[in-house]
């Protein structure tokens, strides 16, 4: 049996992902991760939280990390951004970006889904946490699979 979130992406797919993530944090402090599972046991939302804080998210300095979590099998997904950011972006932005991911998720466009979502929190961290010359990378660019 082929394991599912193996399948999901091809390893240049990936790669596309997270060159993504470099390109939208290359403006910004805030940090991007992107997750995938099989499936998550227990509420897609809670398990994205309880990711957030294993991958460390909850570390940065401003508060500005964003995970986009996927259980594959489930064909559910979490945008879950740090409350930095949640306290500065306009009300409908996390819908938005969820209608955007979905929408290329329901055409069964799984990576261009997660890079239009990663370029569309990018644009926003931007706006809101500009990158300085002080700023490190704080957390992996690498797409983490449980």
């Amino acid at each position: 049996m082929s394991n599912k979130v193996e399948d999901f992406l091809t390893a240049e797919e990936e790669q596309e992902i997270v060159n993504a993530i470099l390109k939208a944090e290359r403006n910004t402090s805030g940090e991007i991760r992107v997750h995938i599972e099989a499936s998550s046991k227990i509420d897609p939302y809670i398990r994205a939280q309880e990711v957030f804080h294993n991958l460390k998210m909850d570390n940065t300095k401003e508060d500005n990390g964003v995970l986009l979590y996927v259980a594959v099998n489930d064909k559910k997904f979490v945008i879950y951004g740090d409350k930095g950011i949640d306290k500065v972006v306009p009300k409908n932005f996390w819908d938005d970006t969820r209608d955007l991911i979905q929408s290329q998720f329901a055409l069964g466009n799984f990576k261009q889904g997660i890079v239009e979502g990663v370029l569309a929190v990018g644009n926003e961290l931007e706006a809101h946490f500009p990158w300085n010359h002080n700023d490190t990378n704080e957390l992996s660019n690498e797409v983490s699979k449980g």
